[in-house]
């Protein structure tokens, strides 16, 4: 598999999940389409969704439902496409689809592997690998971003850290589609900063690639951390996006 083909991957994810065509997304200017969740979605998206902004660096993709499509099509007609995921551009958008009962939601950055950036890394601790029966105990709090406990059935794959007989380190992923799995790691608070997590990622990288699926990574803008780890470890920025849902949703998920 080449960097080109994971594109290529992940661009047709993209449009299955928010039904429009892979091509869109390579686009010279921004493209409008009604929101049509594929059968064959990433499994943790959730409906409902009023829109989704994607965009892959040149454009933006952005799909609604008819009762935002006009509110969006002027949005992202007169914005530039990073634009589209910047303030004060978004207060714009967000007070125009709250009006209509909804709000942005979720943004986030997600990111591919460049395969001769993917390093080898040594871990400090003996690492092993972990498959689905081997995660039995450890949906805790301190492996919730490696693993989650409300779809344990789709973590598939992982790698541990071990100092001694105690797990210090899990990077872990989930089979998200068919041809795309998500890594995930956390580290303990006292063996942070001793380059485990890289380490672990770019391992269970390698893993996911031997089995012919393709690893992906997210993260948040504002999580330097999750950021840096991705960097180090190979991967690189390919697409963000950006989701908004009805107000009351919004709302019930705000701590």
């Amino acid at each position: 598999m080449t960097d080109r083909e994971m594109l290529a991957i992940a661009m047709r994810q993209s449009a299955e999940d928010i039904g429009c065509l892979a091509e869109d997304l390579k686009a010279e200017k921004n493209v409008v389409r009604p929101f049509k969740m594929g059968q064959n979605a990433r499994r943790y998206l959730k409906e409902p969704i009023t829109c989704d902004l994607v965009s892959y660096g040149g454009n933006v993709v952005a799909a609604s439902v008819p009762e935002t499509l006009d509110i969006v099509s002027e949005y992202v007609g007169k914005n530039r496409s990073y634009a589209c995921f910047e303030t004060p551009n978004l207060h714009w958008l967000n007070e125009r689809l709250l009006a209509k009962g909804h709000k942005i939601c979720f943004m986030a950055e997600y990111y591919l592997p460049v395969l001769d950036r993917i390093p080898d890394l040594a871990c400090p601790y003996e690492t092993r690998i972990l498959r689905q029966g081997d995660f039995a105990g450890l949906y805790r709090p301190e492996w919730s971003n490696a693993l989650c406990k409300d779809r344990p059935q789709l973590d598939v794959l992982g790698v541990g850290a071990c100092d001694g007989d105690r797990l210090v380190g899990l990077a872990a992923c989930s089979a998200d589609c068919e041809s795309m799995w998500q890594i995930g790691v956390d580290v303990l608070p006292a063996w942070r900063r001793r380059g485990i997590a890289s380490a672990l990622v770019t391992t269970l990288a390698k893993e996911i690639l031997k089995r012919g699926k393709v690893p992906f990574y997210c993260t948040a803008w504002s999580n330097i951390r999750s950021a840096r780890n991705a960097v180090k470890s190979g991967f690189l920025p390919a697409w963000v996006e950006m989701t908004a849902k009805p107000a009351a949703v919004v709302d019930g998920m705000i701590l």
